[in-house]
């Protein structure tokens, strides 16, 4: 102020109404219920409104994992700047979806086709949600072809591709891999892991992929391989989680992937052509959780061995299988070994060299 007090005003942010008092009191909340309710009534019948009433469901709240949630919300939200003041009448004519898929294009020309599909997936989502409780009839994006495609199903870190990120990398990226290739766990678990979770020979978790809501998920126990156990046992524990930047701190996803995309183009990675492959491709850290895949099959365990450490689905894991090896060449090499020393096809490893032919008499040629 002008005397050199202070006072603080607060406002309601998607109205701009001045609401009175201090968080928590009586006249603060009721300005603030009244805001809302202007918002309601505003947008009472629209799109906006169908966006709150998902996005505050029980359904949202609690189906869905909060990386979903957080998502969902953010792409609805650009979704609103174009539709939000559409009626939620039109959602019901088939000619919406011609609407829907040109705001497509028109993000995917600035944002990306990924970033465009994921909108018009999570719309979808809403839609269907809309459809279960009656509010429309149809969701007429329901089916809608992605413009985004990729397969990463052959895509793994072979050795010399360790060996060159292990050479240039910074401490804390090297730990990052060994931590990722060892356990076969996703980033987000991997950068909240916590020392916690580490017992000196094991490591459990609870992977947040898999959470839904208040609804814990299921706790991954991984037996700790000779090499993780060394880097665990030898680092220092400054902070309660495991991975941390130089500084101590928690490691931001962004952060991370900054530095781990810097640390693989000094590598070379960012454009690597694989065994029997002629189109170049760049590594990801989500590729050591397939490449953690094949090597633990390669290694002779079974999918249902797989699954409780990686912490997939049985019907996951054969899909995993089915991707990522595929033609993996160390599978390939052990699968003839088998055929070759299994006794049942001992019948097939004897090739006649000189195959007896009929005798032909003398004078007499065979027909």
């Amino acid at each position: 102020m002008k005397d050199g007090t202070r006072r603080a005003y607060w406002y309601h942010r998607a109205t701009g109404k001045r609401l009175r008092g201090e968080p928590g009191s009586a006249d603060f909340i009721a300005d603030y219920a009244a805001a809302e309710k202007l918002i309601r009534d505003r947008h009472a019948g629209t799109l906006n409104s169908l966006i709150r009433d998902y996005t505050t469901s029980i359904e949202f709240e609690q189906k869905l994992a909060a990386s979903t949630q957080a998502e969902y919300k953010r792409m609805l939200t650009k979704s609103e700047a174009e539709f939000g003041t559409m009626p939620i009448a039109a959602l019901d004519d088939a000619r919406v979806r011609k609407d829907l898929l040109e705001w497509r294009e028109k993000v995917a020309r600035s944002s990306g086709q990924r970033e465009a599909d994921n909108r018009l997936s999570a719309i979808s989502a809403m839609l269907t949600w809309g459809v279960d409780r009656g509010t429309i009839t149809t969701n007429h994006l329901k089916g809608f072809k992605r413009l985004y495609h990729v397969d990463r199903s052959e895509i793994i870190w072979l050795p010399e591709h360790i060996a060159a990120f292990m050479s240039v990398a910074s401490l804390e990226m090297q730990q990052a891999l060994i931590l990722g290739l060892h356990t076969g766990q996703r980033e987000g678990d991997i950068l909240r892991m916590p020392w916690s979770a580490y017992d000196g020979a094991s490591i459990s978790l609870r992977q947040g992929k898999r959470r839904r809501g208040t609804t814990l998920a299921p706790l991954v126990h991984i037996p700790c391989t000779a090499a993780l156990r060394r880097m665990l046992d030898g680092m220092e524990r400054i902070s309660p989680l495991i991975l941390t930047t130089k500084t101590g701190q928690s490691f931001k996803s962004r952060y991370f992937g900054r530095l781990w995309e810097e640390a693989t183009k000094k590598a070379g990675l960012e454009s690597v052509t694989l065994p029997g492959s002629d189109e170049a491709v760049d590594l990801h850290f989500h590729d050591l959780r397939g490449t953690a895949v094949t090597l633990l099959s390669e290694a002779g365990c079974t999918p249902q061995q797989i699954a409780t450490i990686t912490g997939h689905s049985l019907k996951t894991v054969h899909r995993i299988l089915e991707r990522y090896l595929a033609r993996t060449r160390g599978l390939a090499e052990q699968a003839m070994m088998n055929f070759e020393n299994s006794p049942r096809t001992k019948f097939a490893n004897q090739l006649q060299t000189s195959p007896s032919r009929p005798k032909s008499k003398k004078g007499k040629g065979v027909a």
